[in-house]
């Protein structure tokens, strides 16, 4: 099977994925503002690993409702992707988004750093310009 045709499964499995969880009951699924960012289908389009994020602490708490629905979901699919086979799900969280605010967080403090040394450095180049000045009109 040619590997763009998994690329447009995938992305098809992501974007119903969103679509079923905007219809889920749960309560837990509700709460939890949870949001699918990808989906990765096997070969053989038997299993398919989902990843989401979404806003809160516990991991456990959003992995087992999501658990919990994982029958409507795969109901959803077979109902509206024209697939022989409906694959199995299985979700994990997906941190990438965190892990992108964190590096900014660190990018910043990064620039932040350059330029309070840049700034003190400044003053000392001031100083030893007016130094050199000041030794210059002394020799003349």
């Amino acid at each position: 099977m040619a590997k763009y045709r998994r690329g447009r499964i995938n992305e098809a499995l992501a974007q119903e994925l969103s679509v079923a969880l905007r219809d889920a009951r749960d309560p837990g699924l509700a709460e939890a503002f949870i949001s699918i960012t990808r989906a990765e289908v096997a070969p053989d389009l038997r299993n398919a690993k989902v990843y989401f994020s979404h806003m809160g602490e516990n991991d456990k708490e959003v992995l087992a409702a999501l658990r919990r629905a994982t029958p409507m979901f795969r109901r959803h699919l077979a109902e509206t992707l024209n697939l022989r086979i409906t694959p199995e799900l299985t979700f994990a969280a997906d941190h990438s988004i965190e892990h992108g605010a964190r590096i900014h967080q660190l990018l910043a403090e990064i620039k932040e750093e350059e330029a309070r040394r840049a700034a003190d450095a400044a003053p000392a180049a001031d100083a030893d310009a007016a130094a050199a000045a000041e030794e210059e009109d002394s020799d003349a």
